[in-house]
């Protein structure tokens, strides 16, 4: 099953790529070993370490009280070692 969507490209994404830093959204249920195992074997590269955030959404408010909702991915930022790269990355910007 794949859970990788797709490549997240902002300021900040382009920005940490100059330190070998790659951003991708995620399906919320995955975990970061099994997004580092896909990404290792996707585009045959070492990954050094992952940090992951749950992306929230405009909050819902019945009466007095306001919930926070979570959209249905997560923003994955995954560290490469060195001398490895992603062409795809470089091609799009």
């Amino acid at each position: 099953m794949d859970k990788l969507e797709n490549q997240l490209i902002s300021e900040k994404s382009i920005r940490l790529l100059q330190q070998n830093q790659y951003t991708f959204t995620v399906d919320s249920k995955s975990t970061k070993t099994e997004m580092r195992n896909r990404i290792e074997q996707l585009f045959e590269v070492k990954v050094e370490g992952t940090n992951s955030s749950s992306i929230r959404t405009k909050s819902a408010k019945k009466g007095n009280k306001s919930t926070p909702n979570f959209a249905n991915c997560k923003k994955m930022i995954v560290r490469l070692k060195e001398n490895y790269y992603i062409p795809s990355f470089l091609k799009e910007l």
